[in-house]
């Protein structure tokens, strides 16, 4: 049982030297150094439906900055990435690099917005067209690929391979390349998941350019990007249309869906009591150790914000990059 009063990161402000900029996401406090370098502080906020919800998160930022490192040393050989050092268990820092204004989504099962679109009768998303006869959560043909528009506030918008070469979001020669790294991405973390014993759903990859080359940014792999079913189990439970037992972030957004909320114009977040709070953060936790065979051991929390102070002040005096 999580202790919920313990003290999270629900918010940094800190004045770094060399500091240009800040931009506060959803989750994430990024903190610009000078023209090569960015500090991520991965907080305990979470979102749902694009809305940053009430309460924090025991060990949430902790769980998503350890896994997303995991996995990204785990793919550098097949894709660059922006990582220089994990100053801290809630901190990455890397090369600074120029974001595309795309996610770049890819999906190898029918689950979430997804299969909602389906089910409402869509058989066409991101302009890949989609069979008829599928149920819920049904592996698809192929894996595909279903990138949306990155917005800083407001809600990510499907689109199409088309929309994003012809608007010049992209050009063409980079996304080429970025549905390139998407697919080994893909298939390296399935691989992985199912070594132990898990399916990687969906997932989303962010990239970025850095002096003209592409990198792979932000996390991967983890409950916040990326859907995982337990794999023991699964044909069974499509054959008799039950429910797939899953670690991911789905079940807290079936949790507002039921309370009336869905990220609409007009809609409440429903109060987060303790007992879903905790629930979210052993969720978390639970996959941390399911899928990296370690045993997740937890930060210090009491005085958590300072922690990461020290520790980034003191990588940034150490840091040859500046």
């Amino acid at each position: 049982m999580i202790n919920i009063n313990e003290k999270g990161i629900a918010s940094t402000d800190f004045h770094f030297p060399g500091q240009t900029a800040v931009y506060k996401g959803k989750v994430r406090d990024v903190y610009m150094i000078s023209d090569e370098l960015m500090v991520m502080v991965v907080s305990d906020r979470i979102s749902a439906f694009d809305v940053i919800l009430p309460r924090t998160i025991p060990f949430k930022g902790q769980v998503l900055n350890q896994l997303g490192a995991h996995f990204l040393d785990a793919t550098s050989s097949l894709v660059p990435n922006w990582v220089q050092a994990i100053p801290d268990p809630n901190v990455t820092a890397g090369l600074k690099c120029r974001p595309f204004k795309v996610e770049m989504v890819i999906r190898g099962y029918l689950a979430g917005h997804a299969w909602r679109t389906y089910e409402a009768g869509g058989r066409l998303l991101c302009g890949v067209q989609l069979p008829d006869g599928l149920k819920e959560n049904d592996a698809l043909p192929q894996p595909i690929i279903t990138p949306t528009t990155k917005s800083d506030h407001g809600h990510d918008e499907d689109i199409s391979r088309e929309d994003i070469i012809s608007r010049g979001i992209v050009s063409k020669e980079n996304y080429e390349q970025l549905e390139k790294y998407t697919r080994l991405l893909y298939k390296k973390g399935s691989e992985m998941a199912l070594e132990k014993k898990l399916i990687l759903v969906d997932t989303k990859y962010e990239f970025g350019e850095y002096y003209g080359k592409i990198y792979l940014i932000d996390e991967i792999h983890t409950p916040d990007s990326s859907r995982y079913f337990y794999a023991d189990g699964y044909r069974e439970r499509q054959l008799k249309g039950e429910a797939q037992k899953q670690l991911s972030k789905e079940f807290l957004r079936q949790w507002l869906i039921q309370h009336g909320f869905q990220g609409l114009e007009g809609q409440q977040v429903p109060p987060m009591d303790d007992e879903i709070v905790n629930l979210v953060s052993e969720r978390y936790i639970e996959l941390y150790e399911k899928i990296t065979g370690k045993k997740f051991e937890k930060a210090r929390q009491d005085d958590a914000v300072a922690r990461v102070e020290r520790n980034v002040l003191e990588y940034l005096r150490r840091s040859v990059i500046l």
